[in-house]
């Protein structure tokens, strides 16, 4: 409001100077070049007098500060007192001197636009037929106003600027009585007399609101606790699917700090058609899923009257049974998957020798061949079992173990598999001991050694290192292997996940035994990392707690 008043009084302000500087203006102008016309009539006269008394003679030693000409009744210059008469040009058809032979007297405007001036002329007719024509320059409007441009802006910057501070005054003196009205107490009599019923209709409607408002905080209460203590979140949306209402569990659902924020959950597509079912009436559940959570959504209509007015949805976050039930799935699937393999190749050896069509000097390979299958199928139940019980938690005595000796037993058991590779092994680092489970824990050094030399390259090295670092032990295995591609680092911890499945089929192995070595690492309440850079090797390390 303080705004509005005090643009309107400022340009009305403006507006009225700048209308009453102009039309004062053009007056004046008027009145000068009117005062000009006069001047050069008085001048006119005296010259005709003093031409009649002394005849050509007059102009010998005449001098004006205007230019004075005589002319003859044809429009032949007798005399011009600024240029040679015998050269200009016959002024029959001049507007002043046609008007002066006509009527005893003439005047007449001519403009130049490109000197911005104009010349005004006045004429007489004398007694031997003769005009007299006296003539001066005067500025026009717009050289008048050039030429005072510095003035003029100086003059407007200071009309602007008292325009603006007189307005601003204004301003503030009608606002003021009105922003300093107390609202909450309209009951006081208000500066203007004008604004009595408004205050009168305040008062009434005050005592309204504070009524209502108490009587929704106590609704609002009971409804914020019974919502904000339940596990499951909460929506309530109305017919334009507008979210009117959500708990702290629905909002922690969707990852929204702020109730506002629960609009986003309408792009879910699942969302979506269940909402559209519920408010045609119908109850609707939708599994809403992302890359983390999962949530079981129940939505059902709310009607009034007959009609449906909006609806109701109830999230169950389900992320933790649906998690398990994937894990189930894939490692049913992928149990089923590794055990028929070697299944199948024992029993299709079988049926070749059971037919009899393996040679005779043939059957020793094939013996061995379905004995090579049956410790792959053995180590692969084995592994199992170790999965089982670590996922299980199956308690198990601890005791102190000497790590670097463990490591070093296992090195051991594993020179003859690397020197078939020409692969060298290294054990570095001092003893250390640590409270853990000894069985577990040769099975997660083992893994990790074994690993190490299958998928090294021909000549090349293993490195255990065995330390404490700030406090607690390290463990790491670095070959110069393969390595691992990057986009599947993050995942060779998985049950049953291979970099490269052909690789892995022809040198052996589970597909377990990084996964024992995760869980182990689990159940021992350490840390595990992996470096790896495709063609130049892999580090493993697991932190141990002091």
């Amino acid at each position: 409001m303080r705004k509005k008043i005090f643009f309107h009084t400022f340009f009305t302000g403006i507006v009225i100077l700048a209308v009453c500087a102009t039309l004062f203006s053009v007056v004046l102008y008027q009145y000068y070049e009117k005062q000009i016309f006069n001047s050069l009539s008085a001048e006119c006269t005296y010259a005709a007098r003093g031409l009649s008394a002394v005849g050509e003679g007059y102009f010998s030693d005449f001098t004006s500060p205007h230019r004075v000409t005589w002319v003859e009744g044809d429009g032949t210059v007798l005399y011009d007192s600024v240029a040679q008469a015998s050269g200009m040009a016959n002024h029959a058809d001049r507007e002043e001197v046609r008007e002066a032979l006509a009527t005893g007297s003439g005047q007449s405007v001519h403009f130049s636009d490109t000197l911005m001036e104009k010349t005004l002329y006045y004429a007489r007719e004398l007694s031997d037929g003769t005009v007299l024509r006296v003539s001066c320059t005067q500025k026009t409007v717009g050289a008048l106003l050039l030429g005072m441009a510095g003035p003029i802006v100086l003059s407007a910057l200071l009309v602007v600027i008292l325009s603006a501070l007189l307005a601003a005054r204004l301003a503030g003196q009608i606002t003021k009585p009105i922003n300093t009205m107390d609202l909450n107490a309209p009951e006081i009599s208000p500066a203007y007399e004008e604004l009595q019923p408004l205050a009168q209709r305040l008062q009434t409607q005050n005592h309204t609101i504070r009524r209502q408002m108490e009587e929704l905080s106590l609704r609002q209460r009971e409804f914020a606790a019974i919502t904000e203590n339940m596990n499951e979140g909460f929506l309530l949306l109305d017919q334009k699917k507008n979210i009117l209402s959500g708990n702290h569990k629905a909002r922690l659902l969707f990852h929204a700090p702020e109730a506002n924020n629960l609009r986003q959950v309408d792009c879910d597509p699942a969302f979506s058609r269940a909402l559209n079912q519920a408010l045609a009436g119908e109850r609707a559940e939708e599994l809403l899923t992302d890359e983390e959570t999962a949530w079981q959504l129940i939505i059902s209509p709310v009607q009034a009257d007959g009609q449906v007015t909006g609806a109701v949805a109830i999230l169950v976050d389900v992320t933790e049974r649906e998690q398990r039930e994937t894990l189930r799935r894939e490692f049913s699937a992928n149990v089923s998957h590794e055990l028929k393999t070697p299944l199948t190749s024992i029993s299709g050896f079988a049926e070749l020798m059971k037919e009899g069509l393996v040679p005779p000097e043939k059957v020793p390979e094939f013996v061995g061949d379905i004995w090579r299958e049956s410790r792959r199928l053995i180590d692969l139940v084995n592994d199992i079992i170790d999965l089982s019980r670590l996922d299980e938690g199956a308690s198990s005595e601890k005791e102190m173990v000497d790590l670097y000796r463990i490591c070093q037993q296992t090195l051991q058991n594993l020179r003859p598999q690397a020197e078939k590779r020409l692969v060298t092994l290294h054990l570095e680092g001092e003893t250390v001991s640590l409270r853990g489970v000894p069985r577990i824990l040769e099975e997660m050094v083992f893994n990790l050694c074994d690993n190490a030399v299958k998928y090294n390259r021909d000549g090349g090295s293993v490195t255990v290192t065995v330390g404490r670092r700030g406090g607690e032990i390290s463990l790491s295995v670095s070959d110069t292997g393969v390595g691992i591609p990057y986009a599947s680092q993050n995942r060779v911890f998985e049950r049953f996940y291979r970099v490269d499945k052909s690789h892995s089929r022809a040198i052996g192995g589970t597909g377990l035994g990084l996964s024992i070595v995760k869980h182990g690492a689990q159940y021992h309440d350490a840390r595990i990392s992996l470096a790896s850079c495709p063609g130049e090797g892999t580090t493993v390390t697991l932190i141990f707690p002091a």
